[in-house]
């Protein structure tokens, strides 16, 4: 049920069109939540038909013009809603994990590569966001707005770093692992 609400947080940020928030998605949301140009246009049918948000009116005839959706006092109350709701952490589902438990029993034939193939990809995400924090949270920028947006861009850092720590870990131990019998 999170999509709606993501799609409420950019919303209340900045009124857009359903393009201009795939592209946010894209940008931004997406790092943590991602959704399809489809499922949002979906979603913003069902928001519009709740009553959550309207369209903009526009000043020239809407032939061909995108939509630009707000957040009605509804959608900013289901929101606020939503925000103050106790929900309990989601187990980790991470299928690397799984392979490497599977490795136990089946041997690590081919695992090293992926592992570091991984460790690539974080370390790679890890840098792009630092990157975006020292762009977008230069120090000073403390408006509470901006706080929390930091904080969760420091969710995303801390949880890179802790991915290329442990990857780096993962591959270290496997090399420390007695040689494989290719026959067995």
């Amino acid at each position: 049920m999170s999509l709606p609400h993501a799609i409420l947080t950019a919303l209340l940020e900045k009124p857009s069109s359903g393009l201009e928030l795939t592209r946010r998605f894209d940008r931004s949301i997406g790092y943590f939540w991602s959704a399809t140009h489809q499922q949002i246009y979906r979603e913003l049918g069902k928001l519009e038909a709740e009553g959550h948000i309207r369209a903009l009116p526009t000043q020239q005839p809407a032939r061909g013009q995108k939509k630009r959706y707000e957040v009605l006092p509804a959608g900013r109350a289901e929101l606020a809603r939503w925000t103050a709701a106790s929900q309990d952490p989601k187990p980790l589902r991470d299928t690397m994990l799984l392979r490497l438990r599977a490795a136990a029993v089946v041997g690590t034939a081919g695992i090293e590569v992926d592992l570091r193939r991984h460790l690539d990809l974080h370390q790679r995400q890890l840098a792009e966001y630092e990157e975006i924090q020292e762009r977008d949270f230069p120090p000073g920028k403390d408006a509470p707005q901006d706080r929390l947006q930091h904080l969760v861009l420091r969710a995303g850092i801390d949880l890179e770093t802790f991915w290329t720590g442990w990857l780096t870990h993962a591959l270290e131990e496997l090399g420390r692992l007695p040689a494989e019998d290719p026959a067995s």
